[in-house]
């Protein structure tokens, strides 16, 4: 089974793929697709073949894909990139690469995703079947590109693609939970952020890559215990400002997702069911 990753620079690219290595049986090979070959030593010092291309360069996706058995797009453009970035990299990127894969005879596509494409809160957990509902202070090219590549690879015929929609990631030296006091100084003190820790991406990710049956599936990839601003403010060290808590939560269900798919189809529970206990086993 050869395996192409793609997305294998950003931040969780670069600690799945050491974990989708050390896991391999006798056999298994792993591919990346890289647009700059230097950056790719280490995974080449790790095992992996190397191809260099770009996810909008058709020739060079067309020798990516060759002979590979299964793709892992990890590949995205997040906020703060201009829009027209986010929707090539995101949804036409994506895109190009299901339909070259598919036509190199690829069996498996597990796209990588966002829990922000759900939109607006339903009043409880967000589930897998619940549809797409543009709007809140996260909406934008990001998640909006993100939400039209899942439906553009979803239909392609011939191919079994599974998705993953992923919160907030953070751990093992990732800038993110700093970062997050961007959004969160400005929050309640009792809005929440769900949140989920790299090495349950990796694990959730690899159920997803070799799950048989599940052809079609979307699955949400979370903790068990979403963080509020106040909290977020304590791990990061930060003083709370006073006026967190004079604000009120104007969506207290946005963004928080339901694991229970995951849970019952693919046995998934979270090493780090809190940001808490990833931080009490050194793993921030």
């Amino acid at each position: 089974m050869l395996t192409l990753v793609t997305g294998t620079t950003g931040q969780v690219g670069r600690r799945f793929l050491p974990r989708l290595l050390a896991q391999a049986r006798p056999g298994e090979r792993v591919r990346v697709l890289v647009r700059d070959a230097a950056r790719a030593e280490p995974f080449a010092e790790l095992g992996a073949e190397v191809a260099v291309g770009d996810l909008l360069d058709a020739e060079a996706l067309g020798k990516a894909v060759a002979g590979v058995d299964a793709v892992v797009n990890v590949a995205a453009s997040f906020r703060g990139v201009p829009d027209e970035q986010a929707w090539a990299v995101n949804r036409d990127g994506a895109v190009a690469l299901g339909r070259a894969a598919r036509s190199a005879g690829v069996r498996r596509f597990v796209q990588v995703s966002t829990g922000v494409v759900y939109g607006t809160g339903r009043g409880r957990p967000l589930t897998e079947d619940d549809e797409i509902r543009p709007g809140g202070e996260m909406w934008g090219a990001y998640p909006e590109s993100k939400a039209r590549a899942e439906r553009e690879l979803l239909a392609l015929d011939g191919m079994d693609v599974r998705v993953a929609r992923l919160p907030f990631v953070y751990g093992e030296g990732d800038p993110h939970l700093a970062q997050s006091l961007r959004w969160a100084a400005n929050w309640a003190a009792v809005q929440r952020l769900q949140m989920v820790h790299h090495v349950d991406v990796a694990q959730g990710l690899l159920r997803l890559l070799h799950a048989p049956g599940v052809a079609g599936r979307i699955y949400n990839v979370a903790d068990d215990a979403p963080v509020t601003a106040l909290e977020l403010h304590r791990l990061n060290g930060v003083e709370v400002p006073a006026g967190l808590h004079e604000r009120t939560d104007p969506d207290p269900w946005f963004g928080i997702m339901s694991t229970e798919r995951i849970r019952r189809e693919l046995g998934y529970r979270p090493l780090y069911p809190t940001v808490w206990s990833a931080r009490d086993a050194g793993a921030l």
